[in-house]
């Protein structure tokens, strides 16, 4: 059962709460940069219609560890989340869930595009 505002006449008042495109795109691009450790500024969002459903296209890089480091020690690569593909399949499942979490918009499909990757700084330890 769901209830209606209803003005004083007793009339049911309707309404519709929409997401624009930009916010959405923002959000998409939020939820990609936090799941593959890069900068929202730098993920590219296309949005498109699939029969009444969202589809999502991404363009980003990809944060990732340095080949010294790997060279040195291979078992960085599964430390640090699995190989890039892996890691771009684990975010299509996590931005399809979180997306959909944060807007309400039902996903039909999300393609990664990995454009670049982003090497993570070695960090000294002090």
């Amino acid at each position: 059962m769901t209830s209606a505002a209803t003005t004083p006449a007793g009339a049911a008042q309707r309404g519709r709460t929409r997401i624009t495109s930009k916010a959405l795109n923002r959000v998409v691009s939020a939820v990609t940069a936090d799941a593959l450790g890069v900068d929202a500024n730098r993920v590219g969002v296309d949005l498109a219609d699939r029969d009444g459903l969202l589809a999502l296209t991404v363009t980003t890089p990809i944060r990732v560890v340095s080949l010294d480091r790997i060279q040195s020690d291979s078992s960085v690569v599964n430390r640090s989340g699995g190989s890039i593909l892996d890691r771009a399949a684990r975010a299509q499942g996590d931005i399809r869930e979180r997306v959909t979490t944060l807007t309400g918009s039902q996903i039909a499909q999300v393609i990664v595009k990995v454009s670049g990757v982003w090497i993570q700084p070695e960090e000294r330890v002090k």
